[in-house]
């Protein structure tokens, strides 16, 4: 019986890592500019079935879409990351180049390209979706003179299908 029910939990873990992913995201975004306008921030994050799964690492390819309460906004598309610890906690790890669009100039980040990269740490619930902790920050890798970034910190909420 013991034996039954950890092959289950195991073939339930693997289903969920190989999901399919809608991520809901708020937060707070920090300018390190100090003429930006630091302010409240949420994400759509869409992330596809892995194209490459090891025993504990999968790799796949994911979308964002992140904007502000002043109306600046990030459109991205790049490589995602999951490494889970157990069948319950993962680490996420995401670099998403895209196009940004600022509000006003005090949160200009030095051109419209700009690269999100993300650090994140979830858990998995019953249901099969998850809840996480991630900071991300944008820059432009210094393809511009002005590279000031920003960085933010986000709870998020994973649909997995």
């Amino acid at each position: 019986m013991k034996t039954t029910l950890t092959l289950i939990a195991l073939t339930l873990a693997a289903t969920a890592a190989q999901a399919e992913s809608i991520i809901l995201g708020a937060g707070y975004k920090d300018f390190s500019n100090s003429n930006g306008d630091d302010q409240a921030t949420f994400s759509l994050e869409y992330q596809h079935r892995p194209f490459h799964e090891a025993t504990r690492f999968s790799a796949g390819l994911g979308a964002s879409l992140t904007f502000d309460t002043a109306g600046d906004t990030h459109i991205a598309a790049g490589l995602v990351g999951i490494y889970s610890f157990s069948d319950r906690w993962f680490a996420e790890l995401s670099v998403m180049p895209g196009y940004f669009k600022a509000s006003d100039n005090d949160n200009n980040l030095g051109g419209n390209f700009q690269i999100r990269s993300l650090l994140g740490v979830g858990y998995s619930l019953d249901n099969g979706n998850a809840i996480s902790l991630a900071v991300t920050h944008f820059s432009n890798a210094s393809t511009d003179s002005f590279n000031p970034g920003v960085n933010a910190v986000f709870l998020r909420y994973h649909i997995r299908f």
